[in-house]
């Protein structure tokens, strides 16, 4: 999934659009230049927006552990859609237009990974493709095109599906994502197998170890790992 930065990184950035509005207020009440004020509550609008995404992916992470663990844990956070729905008209009306993307993501990953609802979903991830490209964020249009390889390969599209993890793993790759890039490649060993291409998807398996073993992706090698015993027969796939 996607990190748009680190924890600390993210609060900083919200810290200082709240200080910087801080500062603009105090300089209307001594100048009484009020147009400063439109100024301040756009920091405001970035920092809110900033931190709407922050705690939807908290608690869509924690709705995908709570999952792992008990299967039949499948119960949506109503919080989590409207954080993310705020997120994306506080960017809109801003003008930024990578904020935007990232909130659009976030928002198909709802619909596709909670809801089970890729028809929603699609639209979404297109909308964050294209508004990403614009803006050349490589990480979310990475993400993007990863869960539409997934809604790919939920259609039974396995060249579509291929292709589009294909190109977010090199993406991942230029971005230094190497554990995202190692989670594709679980995919694409999966489509490989279901194409009959067993010598392909061994060579992505053997690859997608030695990469993850640099690395701490405990979760990303228990899938390789059972990605292992599919490919080898030992047990059949499971959803995609």
């Amino acid at each position: 999934m996607l990190a748009r930065s680190g924890t600390r990184e993210a609060v900083t950035g919200v810290d200082e659009r709240v200080n910087q509005a801080r500062v603009l207020y105090e300089r209307v009440v001594y100048t009484g230049e009020a147009g400063l004020l439109a100024e301040a509550d756009r920091e405001l609008d970035a920092a809110e927006a900033d931190l709407a995404v922050a705690r939807g992916r908290l608690i869509h992470t924690r709705f995908q552990l709570d999952r792992e663990a008990d299967p039949a844990a499948d119960e949506e956070d109503s919080a989590e859609l409207p954080l993310f729905e705020r997120a994306t008209r506080l960017y809109r009306a801003l003008g930024d237009v990578r904020g935007e993307a990232e909130a659009l993501f976030w928002t198909g990953c709802l619909y596709q990974v909670v809801r089970h609802d890729d028809d929603a979903a699609v639209p979404l991830f297109e909308r964050s493709l294209a508004l990403a490209s614009r803006a050349g964020d490589k990480a979310v249009m990475s993400e993007a095109l990863r869960h539409l390889g997934i809604a790919a390969h939920h259609r039974g599209e396995l060249e579509t599906a291929r292709e589009r993890l294909e190109e977010s793993t090199r993406l991942r790759r230029e971005t230094g994502n190497w554990p995202g890039a190692v989670a594709n490649m679980v995919g694409l060993v999966y489509i490989a197998a279901a194409q009959g291409r067993e010598t392909d998807a061994l060579a992505l398996l053997d690859e997608a170890e030695a990469m993850a073993q640099a690395g701490q992706a405990d979760r990303v090698r228990q899938q390789l790992s059972d990605a292992r015993a599919v490919v080898s027969g030992q047990r059949a796939p499971g959803p995609a």
